[in-house]
């Protein structure tokens, strides 16, 4: 049985809902470096996206985050 990647199941997370944060790939996946996974795909030649997204916290203290998106898909060393 072939074991998926954090990075491959971050990619294919992205092509199905558009973008993804630290939070939604701590949450789905138990990655606690998405920025690293991100960089690996960077490197593998995907074309990423980020984002700053200004939000407000459970305390309505004004949190900033990124949100990394797919510019381009293209077909790197990973399956979907």
């Amino acid at each position: 049985m072939v074991k998926t990647t954090q990075t491959e199941k971050i990619r294919r997370y992205m092509l199905e809902n558009g973008s993804i944060t630290a939070v939604d790939a701590m949450r789905e996946f138990g990655c606690m470096r998405l920025a690293a996974r991100i960089d690996e795909m960077i490197k593998g030649g995907e074309d990423i996206r980020k984002t700053m997204v200004a939000d407000r916290n459970r305390y309505g203290e004004t949190v900033h985050y990124a949100r990394y998106s797919l510019a381009t898909p293209v077909q790197m060393k990973l399956p979907i």
